[in-house]
Parts: structure tokens; C-alpha cells; sequence
């Protein structure tokens, strides 16, 4: 059985379906950067397949761009999270109001 496009865009559905979710129903800081990051792995696989369906190499140097940008929001943001944690003393996403008067 060959894998094809298709194979590939059902398995990026799925994980940006899982992501949208996570970030939709958790009130866990981690969860939601976690599921930010299936959905930029599921652009990833995107771009990878149809760079690959159509033989350039544009879409496979876009995802390491996408990459990049991935791990320097998730250090962004476990810095800002650790910042939160330490003067709320709580991770849940609701509790966080720093920003009221």
C-alpha cells in the first residue's frame, strides 16, 4: 500500500481536530502550549506532503521556519508560564487575571 497526499492530510486533520480541542476545553497552561504545538506540527505535515506531491522544496523549508518559530514560542511561553506560576501560584488558564484593575 503506497502512502499518499491524502494519507497525509487525514493524519494533519486529525492532530489540528486534537489540538483545536486542547486548546478549546483545557484550563492547564501546558496543555494549551502543547496543543498549539500539534497544531504547528499539523501545518508541518502540510507543508511537507505537498512539497513533496509537487517536488519543490519551498514547503520543506517553510516547516523549518514553522520549527523554529515552534520552539521559540514554547520557550516564550514557559518563561511567561513560570512568571505566572510564581506570582499566582497557579497554572489554570481561568485563574489568571493579571491584567484586571
Amino acid at each position: 500500500m503506497e502512502v499518499t497526499t491524502a494519507h497525509y492530510l487525514v493524519l494533519s486533520t486529525l492532530l489540528l481536530f486534537i489540538g483545536t480541542v486542547g486548546i478549546l476545553t483545557r484550563r492547564n497552561i501546558i496543555v494549551i502550549l502543547m496543543s498549539v504545538e500539534l497544531i504547528l506540527n499539523a501545518v508541518n505535515i502540510n507543508l511537507i506532503a505537498f512539497s513533496s506531491a509537487l517536488q519543490q522544496i519551498h514547503g520543506q523549508v517553510f516547516s523549518i521556519f514553522v520549527i523554529t518559530d515552534a520552539a521559540a514560542e514554547a520557550a516564550v511561553g514557559l518563561g511567561i508560564l513560570i512568571a505566572l506560576f510564581r506570582n499566582k501560584e497557579t497554572i489554570h488558564a481561568d485563574e489568571i487575571d493579571l491584567l484586571r484593575w
